[in-house]
Formats: structure tokens, sequence, C-alpha cells
């Protein structure tokens, strides 16, 4: 039998069952020459089998949902970063964050603050999340890129229409990585969570700073207690985030071949407008639109989740540029 169902700790003990039938199935060969015996060994040869069969299938259906689930694995980093537009971005970057943590909420998933630095009026200048929970990469794969939104600002006294952006990147994070980082190649700094960076040999600062610098791959995570914790976290955000760059460069060695597929993975690509004053959402890669902004804006974003589920990753060609 595969060895994957032997070295499964979730297929294990049912493999051993397995091993157990199989054995039971040689012992009652012996009793085939008795003629008087031939009823009960062919009631136990068919009950044996239905065995097997049940605890074959059960494996396979194991197997089958692991594999499923490193596609689509049940857990992410989500990053959002203030573009273009000053202050009004980070207050943008800041409802998509609301958006998506809310809606994370209503599907019953966990949500845990990893680090976020605001700007002067309070928004977000960028911030780091951890969702946890069933489908959670399969329906928010396709949020990574620049959103855009355009309203007339508080502070505008004329009335002008302000335009700004704020980037999202959806990091899954996998079970089995092909990741191996260099711990020469990575330079750590020490802080308190809620102060400036640099670092310091103070116990009580807690939040780690990870430098990748091959790559120039700046994490941080801040919201644990512990520094040991923190390096942690850090140090999985920044195995997903080389995960996905190395995804990225495989994907455009195929590039060809994917052109009709919906990008999801270049977080420089515009995917999305929010225009405030006409009350739209309009997403360039499959040009559909959506109105309410407030209600999707406070979590209710099922409407979009669902165009791109039913898309089966079919884009149309070109953007919508409003």
């Amino acid at each position: 039998m595969d060895d994957q169902f032997k070295d499964n700790p979730k297929t294990a003990y049912l493999y051993e069952m397995y091993v157990k039938l199989q054995k039971d199935e040689e012992d009652i060969v012996v009793l085939e020459s008795d003629p008087s015996m031939a009823e009960m060994v062919k009631v136990e040869r068919a009950n044996i089998e239905a065995q097997k069969t049940a605890l074959m299938d059960q494996m396979k259906e194991i197997i089958e949902s692991e594999k499923k689930e490193e596609e689509f694995p049940n857990e992410i980093i989500l990053e959002v970063r203030a573009g273009a537009g000053g202050e009004e971005a980070s207050l943008f970057a800041e409802e998509l964050a609301h958006m998506y943590t809310r809606y994370a909420e209503t599907q019953g998933w966990g949500v845990a603050v990893i680090d976020e630095s605001r700007s002067a009026v309070g928004g977000y200048k960028e911030a780091a999340f951890e969702i946890r929970g069933k489908d959670v990469y399969k329906k928010l794969r396709y949020e990574t890129g620049v959103h855009r939104v355009q309203r007339v600002p508080a502070t505008e006294k004329m009335g002008r229409v302000h335009t700004s952006t704020a980037s999202v990147a959806i990091l899954p994070v996998r079970k089995k990585t092909t990741i191996y980082i260099n711990p020469a190649d990575l330079e750590m700094e020490f802080s308190r969570s809620g102060g400036a960076g640099g670092q310091n040999v103070n116990k009580v600062e807690t939040a780690v700073r990870i430098i990748h610098k091959p790559t120039g791959i700046d994490v941080r995570s801040t919201a644990e207690r512990s520094q040991l914790k923190n390096r942690e976290k850090a140090m999985a955000i920044l195995t997903a985030k080389l995960q996905v760059l190395k995804d990225e460069e495989e994907a455009r060695k195929f590039s060809a071949e994917r052109k009709d597929q919906i990008g999801t993975a270049d977080r420089s690509e515009k995917i999305r407008t929010y225009n405030i004053l006409q009350d739209r959402i309009t997403d360039h890669r499959i040009r559909v639109s959506w109105h309410n902004i407030t209600k999707i804006l406070a979590g209710e974003m099922g409407a979009i989740i669902d165009a791109f589920e039913n898309f089966n990753g079919q884009a149309v060609e070109g953007s919508d540029d409003e």
C-alpha cells in the first residue's frame, strides 16, 4: 500500500487497521479447504472487504482534503498599505482593513493584529493581520492589488474629488514550503511595541523587525507580548512573502498560457475603484460593478467574493478605467 497512508499522522491509525484486516483475510484462507466452513468464509471475506473499502475511502478523503488545503490554505496574512494620496490614502487603507476583518468575522474566521502603523490623522500607514478559517485563502485570494478610491475628503473646502490608493496583499500561510532561509541573510531589530524601531538589548522591547537582505523584504510583528512569539510571527510572514515571490516568478514563466486568468499576485496591478460620489465599486479585471459602498466597506462584501467564485478564474481581457 502507498506509504503516504502509513507516514501521514492523520491516516496512520487507519492504515494499521487496514493492515490488520489484510492479515485477517490471509488467516481465513486456511479455512477454505474445509467445505463446512465455506459459507462462513464467504461471509467473513465480504465483511473484511467492506471494511477495507471503507478505510481506504476514508484515507483517500483525508489525503485529498490535505491537498486542497495545501492549494487553498486556511490561514493567510492580510497586509494593507497606504499608497498615493497622503493622509486620505491612510484613511482608505484603514477602511479596507476594516472591510476585510469585518467580513472575516461574519465568516467565523479568527482575526489577530500582527502589526499596525498609524498616520497623523489616525488611518493606517500599513497594517498586517493574521486570519484563520475555512476557505479563507480561497475566498480572499483575488483581493491582492491596488485599490483606488475617488471621493471628496472631509477637509476639502472646494468640493474637489480626490483620488487615493491603498495596496492589499493576501499571503497564504502554507504548512509545507520549499523556502529555505539562511540565518546569515537576516537582520533583526528589536524595539518597544509602541515605540520607534531600532536595535536595543532592553528585555521589555518585544517588537521584532526582520530584514531579508537578499530581497530587501522588511517584516514586523508587534502584537505579541513576548519577543520570541513576535519573532516566530515575523518569520512566518517572511516565509509567506518569499513563497509568494517564488510563485510569482514561476507564474511569469507561464504568463503566455495564463493570460486569460485573473491575476492573484501582482500587487502593482490596479484592480478596483471605489467611487464614493457615484456609490459604485468597479473591478477592472472582470468588469463588474456593485453599489451600496457603505455596506460593502462595513464587511458585506459577499457579492464581490461570489462574483469571482462564479467567474471560475476567467477574466475579460483589458480593464475598465473609470
